[in-house]
């Protein structure tokens, strides 16, 4: 069977868990596991001998967690086009050497594209939660406020 001429898709999310990993216990200064990984988008492949670039940025600390967003990018023989290829939201948990889970340094966005990435995670956040079994859906804002007219429909 001949090889494929593009990154497996396991070797980059590999990639892009350790870069996440790298970028979560520089904010918190501890160990940080991986709790969950959302919107993996593989929107174009990466083909072997292309230079990848992975950028990983805090979003948003919550108490004992942090979200990571990360992108993907690759460039060919010209160097002077990159191309998004991936990105990611990573979720992870700072612990200490008994593996408790340790409150987290708080985030501050300045720019405004930080502050619509921060105030967007806690969307995000309350989908994980939910989809994950540990949020009921009707304490989710978000959800109550996708299906608010539903419920009106209804009555």
């Amino acid at each position: 069977m001949p090889m494929p001429h593009n990154l497996m898709g396991g070797n980059l999310l590999c990639w892009m868990d350790v870069t996440s990993a790298i970028c979560a216990r520089r904010h918190a200064g501890c160990v940080c596991v991986t709790a969950s990984v959302d919107k993996v988008s593989f929107d174009s492949p990466i083909r072997l001998g292309e230079i990848v670039t992975l950028t990983a940025k805090a979003t948003r600390v919550f108490n004992t967690s942090m979200e990571i967003h990360i992108e993907v990018h690759a460039e060919g023989m010209d160097t002077t086009r990159r191309r998004k290829c991936n990105e990611a939201y990573f979720t992870f948990v700072g612990i200490d050497e008994w593996g408790n889970k340790l409150s987290l340094p708080p985030l501050t966005p300045v720019t405004e594209a930080e502050k619509l990435q921060f105030d967007s995670a806690q969307q995000r956040r309350e989908l994980r939660l939910v989809l994950a079994g540990k949020m009921p859906a009707n304490q989710s804002e978000l959800l109550k406020t996708l299906f608010k007219g539903f419920s009106e429909e209804g009555k």
